[in-house]
């Protein structure tokens, strides 16, 4: 069913009861004490993970920007495990960015979300987004996101850590719902906006589709091997359900597997190269109507979209 078709499932009355319950995934929450700030460079390849981090924060709107200020002169950030960090706005950033740090304002510019990644914290070099989201959840917008060129600490399932080197998307926002009944299934809500928003860019730069499926329960495929996973936990706070969406997608890395590009390569002579933030920024524009729908018609809109085209081994329902 093709993405444009999407509205008309907000017709359908498909019942949710035949789902298994499934409680959501939880993440502990722990209150750490405020890091003291420090100025550190921006050069990702000259720090470490017992260097500092540098969270620099952006807003689309004057709105969003506003509350970056606020965030900053109040201190209101933290990291766990009392990570030292320092923060700056994207206005303070005067020195030139390695070419190839995260472009921050190309991916705002090619932002049409009224919601989702409007507000995001850029960092060089950080132990997990996953965790810098989680632990601000109460100080930060819903939709804000967390992106890191590199992350040494990265989350998985079963509390797996993984290295993310350079060539990877990497980054987490933060989404809130209040129907306990279908938190566990927004992480394929999250799996199909990421796939989607991959055919969407190859589409739009004239270049061979890339064939991107999902793996159950949260792993993207690439020509039978694994080029990005998902990961999403919650907490429950005020009767709402506070989600963490994490994703990690192999763009221009080809270890350990494969990556985006080299296969992109394999399709076509074209010198065209996916870039990271092209990708992001599409997968936000589609994750929010996705999102919208899903909320309005949960899991028909999910059933009738997801499945047929998109997963490969799905032996969850």
């Amino acid at each position: 069913m093709p993405f444009a078709s999407l509205r008309g499932f907000l017709s359908l009355q498909t019942p949710l009861q035949f789902l298994p319950h499934l409680s959501p995934p939880t993440l502990l929450s722990t209150r750490t004490k405020q890091p003291l700030c420090l100025s550190v460079s921006f050069a990702a390849s000259a720090m470490d993970s017992q260097s500092p981090c540098l969270l620099v924060l952006f807003g689309k709107s004057s709105t969003e920007k506003e509350l970056a200020k606020s965030l900053k002169d109040n201190n209101s950030l933290k990291l766990p495990d009392n990570d030292k960090f320092s923060i700056l706005l994207h206005s303070e950033t005067r020195i030139p960015v390695e070419e190839n740090c995260f472009r921050n304002n190309s991916f705002l510019n090619c932002l049409s979300t009224t919601r989702f990644g409007r507000f995001l914290i850029w960092s060089p070099q950080l132990p997990s987004t996953h965790d810098a989201v989680s632990h601000n959840f109460g100080e930060l917008p819903i939709g804000a996101v967390c992106v890191a060129d590199v992350q040494f600490k990265g989350r998985g399932r079963s509390k797996n850590v993984w290295e993310s080197p350079r060539g990877c998307l990497l980054f987490s926002y933060t989404i809130q719902m209040e129907d306990g009944r279908v938190v566990p299934i927004v992480q394929y809500v999250v799996s199909l906006a990421m796939t989607e928003a991959i055919k969407d860019v190859c589409h739009k730069n004239g270049i061979p589709h890339l064939d991107v499926r999902i793996k159950w329960p949260n792993d993207l495929y690439l020509d039978g091997l694994k080029v990005g996973g998902i990961l999403c936990t919650s907490t429950y706070k005020s009767k709402k359900f506070n989600i963490s969406a994490g994703i990690g997608l192999n763009i221009d890395n080809e270890k350990p597997t494969t990556c985006l590009n080299a296969v992109l390569q394999k399709l076509t002579s074209v010198t065209y190269r996916l870039q990271r933030e092209d990708i992001l920024a599409a997968f936000f524009n589609k994750f929010e109507t996705l999102f919208d729908l899903f909320i309005d018609k949960a899991i028909q809109c999910f059933l009738q979209l997801g499945i047929p085209r998109h997963l490969t081994d799905f032996t969850y329902l």
